[in-house]
């Protein structure tokens, strides 16, 4: 029953996400932003949708890791830092304001890319807080194949601004 709440409460943050992306990304766009390398997008997507799809699937019923659990909590304390640091410029897309300073604040500080770092990390937690190592492996090497294309593309885009 617990991974059944863990996995709704997850899945209504992604879903919630997903609409604030939706919303910034209309007001970045109609302040003069662009789109740059949308062609991964559909790969971030669908990766999410099936490691969360996956997690239902296999998750209810197994025993919970609570420890882990509290490293995922954890790890939304630094999502939420990450959202609040980049207020309306944080989206889902690489979305490129010209004009614009870089955001240097924040986790900014002393990562280039802590969104990625808590992606990644909660990609193996989670599965792993419910005893699914290979799930936590499969979507780990994934993830890790996507941000490849996704932090290049992202850097790129940044060097010009």
């Amino acid at each position: 029953m617990s991974a059944v709440i863990i996995l709704a409460l997850v899945t209504a943050q992604r879903l919630g996400e997903l609409v604030l992306a939706r919303r910034n990304t209309r007001a970045l766009r109609a302040r003069g932003a662009y789109e740059v390398g949308p062609d991964h997008y559909p790969l971030i997507v669908v990766t999410h949708a099936f490691w969360l799809a996956t997690l239902w699937w296999l998750a209810p019923g197994r025993p919970t890791v609570w420890p882990l659990i509290g490293l995922f909590l954890l790890l939304q304390v630094g999502r939420f830092w990450v959202l609040r640091t980049l207020g309306t410029r944080w989206t889902t897309r690489v979305i490129v304001l010209p004009g614009e300073p870089l955001v240097t604040g924040g986790p900014f500080r002393f990562v280039r890319h802590p969104n990625y770092v808590i992606v990644a990390a909660e990609i193996a937690v989670l599965p792993l807080a419910f005893g699914l190592w290979k799930v936590a492996l499969v979507f780990s090497l994934v993830n890790a194949a996507i941000l490849t294309i996704r932090i290049r593309t992202e850097n790129n885009a940044l060097s010009r601004c």
